[in-house]
């Protein structure tokens, strides 16, 4: 965009501080106007960025529910197995005297075999605004409630909340892997073991353990997938304040453009100081309202 007075015009104009003050107007509202356009096109640039990473984050959000659901359905299929065993057959508990032919058993395993109880995950440490969003998302609260707490997060806290949940999905997993080695060891030996009742009675054991496991794995991809879930919301939301911005500097740079046509104007016209004024109120107006929306907006 660029503005050129003809000489013809410059001429007509009396070379006083009024003059140069005039002939200056419309340069000036040209390099307002083209800034203006491109803070426009700026944001219209970072809202489609915006949307096209919070497609990805949707993507990996989407896996993640994918994850939960078939840890699952792999754990409803345990406990289905468990009960179709328990209807046609004769199952013992276990106890620590039958686990004792079985070798040098940890605590928690013994635990596991018998109890179902498995090493606890790492505690979950939330901030309570954060706290309040994931509990929004996972009771599926309306938009309209989930938005105000998404807004008052920001990118590096729910980037710090993603990886504490993957870090705890990762420490239950090494905290879990010498049970699941333990009772794998033990599925082995008791295969070649004469004893069908003591196979039956432990595999009883290692079906509600399993169970037990794919539960609370279920419920680590679920923590993952929520704050995936507010990224996404989080960059929606700065997509669509970026459009809105974009518009709003497109109508400002539209009044800066009109006050280059009325600043024109007046270097020809007679009433120059009407003129003029429309211009630089039309000039001050573009400006002011392109600070307020980059400073509120």
């Amino acid at each position: 965009m660029k503005t050129e007075i003809p000489d013809a015009m410059k001429k007509d104009v009396p070379q006083t501080k009024w003059g140069k003050l005039l002939l200056a107007t419309p340069v000036v509202m040209t390099v307002i106007a083209t800034l203006l356009a491109g803070l426009a096109s700026s944001e219209m640039t970072r809202a489609q960025y915006d949307r096209a990473f919070a497609a990805q984050l949707q993507s990996k959000a989407g896996d993640q529910w994918s994850y939960f659901q078939a840890k699952r359905l792999r754990g409803v299929m345990q406990r289905n197995t468990l009960d179709l065993l328990r209807s046609t057959t004769l199952v013992r508990p276990l106890d620590e005297a039958a686990l004792k032919p079985m070798g040098d058993l940890t605590p928690q395993t013994i635990a596991a075999l018998l109890l179902g109880q498995l090493p606890a995950a790492p505690p979950a440490t939330l901030d309570p605004r954060l706290k309040a969003a994931l509990e929004a998302v996972e009771n599926a609260k309306p938009e309209p409630e989930i938005a105000p707490l998404v807004l008052g997060l920001t990118a590096t806290e729910l980037d710090a909340a993603l990886k504490n949940a993957r870090d705890r999905a990762q420490a239950f997993d090494l905290a879990l892997q010498p049970v699941i080695e333990a009772i794998d060891r033990i599925d082995k030996s008791l295969a070649a073991a004469p004893s069908l009742d003591a196979a039956r009675d432990f595999t009883a054991a290692r079906l509600r353990c399993t169970a037990s496991r794919y539960d609370a794995e279920a419920r680590l991809n679920q923590s993952i997938a929520n704050v995936l879930e507010l990224q996404v919301r989080l960059n929606n939301l700065a997509a669509e304040r970026h459009h809105r911005r974009s518009g709003w500097f497109f109508f400002g740079m539209l009044a800066a453009q009109a006050a280059v046509i009325i600043a024109t104007f007046a270097i020809a016209a007679r009433q120059r100081n009407l003129l003029w004024s429309l211009a630089a109120i039309a000039g001050l107006g573009a400006i002011a309202f392109a600070i307020y929306v980059y400073v509120r907006m």
